[in-house]
């Protein structure tokens, strides 16, 4: 049985007007009996009916924005992007960091119904995303960003991950590259998955395939060098890694140095993202360029408009998905592979 607002009263220990204080932030609560209320809530896994929104009145103003992170610099920059044009449009961004955490995030879904979002853009974790089926039927448009949540979501706005890793091969192909490994994280991301499958097949239809792959879950520069470290320790016959981000290309361009060899005369390096550090790390790096802000300014654009739309006002529907798409950028981490004998 859905758990209702008396329910949550009991579970606090308070009385049904002040959980709804609470939960509307309407009038004072005191700090402690706020966190009991917000406990219960997420125990009984409250979520406020659609006709108990509209009995409520007036929008919100607040959009939910969930990432897994916000210290990984693709999120850094796409949290900002999207903040800025949200608030040029009205509205306020109340953001949450899953920390690629499934249960997480699901506390966060009935935070956010609590705090009476209108719309929330989210990057989902992993696995079972059944929990997002709440904000449907609580008739709150979803968005999703880089990964896509099916039936979940109403709409996604991502890069074109595909063609990226096509181009990535392609350029190190025309090179010369034949012995060519991959590495980056998180393992289980799917913008991730997509880049690597489309990679081996780009590689297959060029008559290739990958020497080594090595994919971990902790995306940061301490996890990905010492995967590039092994890579390379391993199979010392690589003459390009491919890094699945630029945050893994650039630790593998310390990685290759430190082994004792050059990049690109010893080993070409390419990345994914075009983060601004891309341009200044020495070599500075080849990498395929994503629209990062743009995608937050579209996903702004998206969940505004999603919003008018279950409103019935004018306006026309925004597409079911929409791939941006990306760009090669050459640098001076790859070149044309050097005759070992």
């Amino acid at each position: 049985m859905k758990a209702s607002i008396k329910d949550i009263a009991a579970r606090a220990g308070t009385s049904v007007s002040t959980v709804s204080r609470a939960l509307n932030r309407s009038g004072y609560v005191s700090p402690d009996v706020q966190a009991r209320v917000e406990e219960a809530v997420r125990e009984l896994n409250y979520t406020p009916s659609k006709d108990a929104r509209m009995l409520r009145g007036a929008p919100s103003r607040v959009i939910g924005l969930m990432l897994p992170a916000v210290d990984v610099p693709f999120f850094g920059i796409l949290a900002q992007a999207i903040e800025q044009a949200l608030f040029q449009k009205g509205y306020q961004t109340l953001i949450c960091c899953t920390a690629e955490n499934v249960e997480r995030e699901a506390r966060y879904v009935s935070m956010l119904l609590s705090q009476r979002v209108d719309g929330v853009i989210v990057a989902s974790a992993f696995g079972e995303n059944a929990h997002f089926s709440a904000f449907s039927a609580a008739g709150v448009p979803v968005v999703a960003i880089d990964r896509d949540l099916g039936p979940f979501a109403d709409h996604l706005v991502t890069a074109d991950h595909q063609t990226g890793a096509r181009l990535m091969v392609q350029h190190l192909t025309a090179l010369g590259h034949r012995q060519v490994a991959a590495i980056g994280a998180p393992a289980h991301s799917q913008s991730i998955q997509l880049r690597l499958q489309s990679i081996k097949e780009a590689l297959v239809a060029a008559g290739q395939e990958l020497v080594a792959v090595a994919l971990g879950e902790e995306h940061s520069f301490s996890a990905a060098y010492a995967m590039a470290r092994s890579v390379i320790a391993d199979h010392p016959e690589v003459t390009a890694i491919i890094g699945m981000t630029d945050i893994a290309a650039i630790a593998a361009i310390h990685a290759v140095h430190d082994c004792g060899r050059s990049v690109p005369a010893d080993v070409s390096v390419i990345g994914f993202d075009d983060l601004p550090e891309a341009a200044y790390v020495i070599p500075s790096l080849t990498t395929v360029a994503q629209p990062i802000r743009e995608i937050g300014e579209q996903a702004a654009r998206v969940i505004k408009a999603a919003i008018a739309e279950r409103k019935g006002q004018d306006g026309s529907a925004p597409d079911a998905v929409i791939r941006l798409p990306v760009q090669l950028v050459e640098r001076q981490s790859t070149a044309p592979v050097r005759d070992r004998r």
